[in-house]
């Protein structure tokens, strides 16, 4: 915030504001400026607010092309005009002055610019084509040049009357572009040269960022930490102990073939951010769960990089930190010294803020072993509350889809509890109260709601089986035992005693699970699996397999699975540090149709993504177990979360 400062224009010094390439947001309300230097650059700026100055022009802040809030209130000499302006220079824009200028500004970019185009080009053709002859002096283009220009800014007029000035000032640019490319002719902009900033000024690699909460300490970023060559590691199979949440025999695995099709990823950072007192010692931490953080309105973003978050949530240990995937900057940590969080989720409330009006903000909740739920107002940088959801660990936690205020949260207690989170207030007040609980045989591990009917039935792995509730709130009770669960292949029957601890759905029905068996992920059908007529609870249903997936032999237990449903894609770390993906695009047709065929041999993984030769201090660190692997929705980056304290994450190039 640089607001009500006198800033006049020249006290924005290019070579000081170039420097600031990760600044989000820029309050330069209340001061003299008249217009905005041309090289602030700011390449990540997202609002700008310069309410209450003096500025004439708006045409400079082309310069922040990710901007997706303005504010310019209260600035005398700006019009209707600049607005139309600034919704055709800026691409990304969704808020103007506090209004959704969305749609209109679609309208602006497209509808507008093709009419004037077609009107520019028709102008040229009638009135000027003829004038050109066919071999031309460089004098004869500058005049017919200059003729042009002044003739078709006369000429061609578009819209109401009060918008003539943004009408005259597209139609010389779209004229200019006419020229440049369809005919020719080159231009000499009459643009002001841009001063010019050193490029070769080095960034700080460390960047303390101002914490959550002031229990958290600085955060410093170690620049990759590591040396990266992608050869293939070698084996490790020391039997150092795992952590306390661990079965305790390990198989040693064959190395696998790599399949013959390659989906090129490239690893881009590998971060020890949640280090136990900021140690770079600590290679013993455990980081367990990780969830891209949603975008907000997407709709108005057309950039596929912008409208993919790629800012992701991540915890293990008593930290929980914000991370971009591109720069692989922490963003934002928050850490509870006496805890140890083993999940997040985040929801999109639309909360009201100080003067009435509604906004939409992004909430990260985080829990863990000492049963707590936070509710962290991430652009707030404030953590604004808890609930006291279980007297044991919470295993794993997650929102409805349907109900942004409803949060599953499931417990070492052997319970699954619903909880309506409420909005906070203004002033963070908030009213959070206990909607439902299901009552589970053993601990829950993991949860998913079906995609098809996501307030009526909850899936959840658990230490001894696959079960599903019946979630529908209109029923009375509160507390509810499960309606069904589902066997699987064992040698030569099936089972319903298993542990499960991976558990996600491919699409509205493939579910992908994985159980302690070793070597095993299975794909099934809900549709088919589930008998949504018949009565009573607690009935055994035998789970219909479309296929299993080949993976590593295995027993160790919690390497979890994740999906990415958009692109058809199955991920599951392994205990020797690699990620094995499916691509199962081809399989998911013949799955859905009525007869849905099963794959008779056992699916390969499409690319087993190695884990690195990896040196952190000159020495390789100890072995590497997955625990979780996630791709943002558009399969841009993949997040690694290990067991020794590093998260690694990977751009498919």
């Amino acid at each position: 915030s640089l607001s009500k400062l006198q800033l006049k224009t020249g006290d924005l010094d290019p070579r000081l504001f170039s420097r600031l390439r990760h600044l989000q947001k820029l309050d330069l309300s209340d001061n003299l400026l008249d217009k905005f230097p041309n090289s602030l650059t700011l390449p990540d700026l997202r609002v700008l607010n310069c309410n209450n100055n003096k500025l004439e022009d708006v045409t400079a802040l082309k310069q922040f092309p990710l901007l997706e809030e303005l504010t310019y209130e209260n600035n005398v000499y700006l019009t209707l005009n600049d607005d139309y302006k600034v919704m055709f220079l800026l691409q990304n824009l969704r808020l103007l002055n506090g209004k959704d200028i969305t749609k209109l500004a679609n309208h602006v970019r497209r509808v507008n610019s093709r009419k004037l185009t077609s009107k520019v080009t028709a102008h040229w053709e009638k009135f000027f084509r003829d004038q050109l002859p066919e071999k031309y002096t460089a004098e004869q283009v500058k005049s017919i040049k200059k003729k042009f220009l002044q003739s078709v800014q006369t000429n061609v007029v578009y819209g109401p009357s009060s918008l003539s000035e943004f009408t005259r000032w597209r139609v010389k640019m779209i004229a200019e572009e006419f020229l440049s490319y369809s005919l020719g002719l080159e231009l000499n902009s009459d643009t002001e040269p841009e001063e010019k900033t050193d490029e070769n000024e080095e960034e700080s690699t460390e960047s303390p960022r101002e914490a959550v909460e002031d229990v958290a300490q600085v955060v410093h970023i170690y620049d990759p930490l590591v040396t990266v060559t992608p050869s293939k590691r070698k084996r490790n199979h020391s039997k150092s102990s795992p952590g306390n949440k661990r079965s305790k025999t390990q198989a040693n695995t064959k190395e696998k073939e790599e399949a013959a099709e390659d989906v090129s990823a490239e690893p881009l950072h590998f971060l020890q951010c949640h280090s136990k007192g900021n140690s770079r010692e600590d290679f013993k931490t455990q980081l367990w769960s990780c969830v891209f953080e949603p975008v907000l309105d997407s709709g108005a973003r057309k950039d596929p990089i912008v409208s993919s978050s790629r800012t992701v949530a991540t915890c293990g240990g008593e930290s929980v930190c914000l991370i971009d995937c591109e720069t692989g900057t922490v963003l934002k940590k928050y850490k509870v010294a006496t805890e140890e969080f083993f999940s997040v989720a985040w929801t999109t409330l639309t909360m009201v803020i100080s003067d009435s009006r509604k906004k939409a903000h992004n909430i990260l909740a985080a829990a863990g072993r000492r049963g707590i739920v936070k509710l962290i107002h991430v652009a707030a940088d404030f953590c604004y509350g808890e609930i006291k959801a279980h007297k044991k660990p919470i295993a794993t936690v997650c929102f409805s889809p349907t109900q942004e205020t409803h949060l599953f949260t499931a417990s070492y207690d052997k319970r699954i509890a619903l909880w309506d989170i409420g909005i906070p207030d203004c002033d963070y007040n908030f009213k959070a109260s206990q909607l439902l609980v299901l009552e589970t045989a053993s601990i829950p591990l993991r949860i998913a709601l079906v995609p098809t009917c996501p307030e009526q039935y909850l899936l959840a792995g658990c230490e001894d089986g696959c079960f599903a509730w019946n979630i529908k709130l209109d029923k009375g009770q509160k507390s509810r035992p499960f309606e069904a669960i589902f066997q699987f292949p064992d040698e030569e029957s099936m089972t319903t005693s298993h542990r499960v601890d991976g558990l996600a759905f491919l699409n509205d029905d493939v579910v992908v699970s994985k159980s302690s068996k070793p070597g095993c992920i299975y794909l099934w059908s809900w549709s088919k699996s589930f008998d949504a007529k018949g009565k009573g609870c607690q009935r055994t249903m035998p789970a219909v397999i479309l296929a299993e997936l080949e993976w590593s032999t295995t027993d160790m237990s919690y390497l979890t699975l994740s999906t990415c449903p958009a692109e058809e894609y199955v991920f599951c770390g392994d205990e020797q540090g690699s990620v094995w993906m499916y691509n199962l695009s081809s399989h998911t047709k013949a799955w859905g149709s009525p007869k849905g065929k099963r794959s008779e041999r056992r699916i390969s993984p499409t690319q087993i993504l190695k884990w690195p030769e990896l040196r952190v201090n000159g020495e390789q660190p100890p072995e590497i177990l997955v625990n979780n692997v996630v791709a943002d929705p558009a399969f841009t980056y993949l997040v690694v979360l290990t067991s020794v304290n590093i998260t690694a994450i990977w751009k498919k190039s």
